[in-house]
């Protein structure tokens, strides 16, 4: 199981997102509200369209959407958000990617070195661990619900780079110039995806202990739980085998 996603984590959480659901609305609020500010239409504005599929697929309620989208143009009072990417160390070095809204920098990042700290890291300068990480369109698509070659034959027309078999899944890559064109054949072509994202890659993965894989894990989980963060990406691997000892132990 590679880090390379923010959802990737969904088994060790065991259903923490349903619990916290009111949080995971704030955060894709602030996402819609961002986007929403270089123009209030998705059809011209990608970067809104693919915050509002986001929440949708999260079910947040349409007043909901429609009332981010206001703030984000100005209709309606709001608080002013800026992106920043913090970078950092985990356990067995462990490079740690965070994508953070926040209408405070200086405090959000004393909190997020906090954070870093207790779970045995280090929060490091701009730039330090970026460079591990290319941008790519990820979409993971259940196996189960898909002919691989029909799968193949979608993904490559409309312009993805690679379609790897994961475990259940498949995971198609693509640079993010062509993410929405992909998005839109596989709509047109009615193959349902678990999770669909602009992501940091690693270029390369650490594999891990049941032991470093936990203590990763730990960090990631505490670092998704603050609100300003959007995102986490690390560059670890770990086995199905560990992972179900993690899991055992949790």
């Amino acid at each position: 199981m590679a880090g390379h996603s923010h959802w990737a984590n969904i088994a060790f959480k065991k259903g923490a997102v349903d619990k916290k659901r009111g949080k995971l609305f704030g955060k894709l609020s602030r996402a819609i509200i961002v986007a929403a500010q270089r123009g209030g239409d998705p059809a011209t504005n990608l970067a809104l369209r693919y915050a509002i599929d986001k929440a949708k697929q999260a079910s947040m309620p349409k007043d909901t959407i429609e009332r981010a989208i206001k703030k984000g143009c100005g209709e309606l009072e709001g608080e002013q958000y800026e992106e920043v990417a913090y970078e950092g160390y985990g356990p067995e070095g462990v490079a740690v990617l965070c994508s953070i809204l926040t209408n405070n920098r200086n405090r959000t990042a004393g909190e997020v070195r906090k954070i870093f700290e207790i779970h045995g890291g280090s929060l490091g300068s701009t730039g330090c661990v970026a460079w591990l990480f290319d941008r790519k369109g990820l979409f993971v698509v259940p196996a189960a619900n898909v002919d691989e070659d029909r799968l193949f034959e979608v993904a490559l027309e409309a312009g993805a780079e690679d379609v790897r078999r994961a475990g259940d899944t498949f995971e198609v890559t693509c640079t993010p110039d062509v993410f929405q064109q992909v998005n839109d054949a596989f709509e047109e072509a009615r193959i349902p995806c678990e999770s669909s994202e602009i992501a940091s890659i690693p270029q390369n993965t650490i594999d891990l202990d049941a032991d470093s894989g936990r203590r990763v894990l730990k960090l990631i989980e505490a670092l998704e739980d603050h609100e300003d963060v959007q995102s986490v990406t690390a560059n670890y691997n770990i086995s199905d085998e560990v992972m179900e000892a993690v899991l055992s132990e949790a």
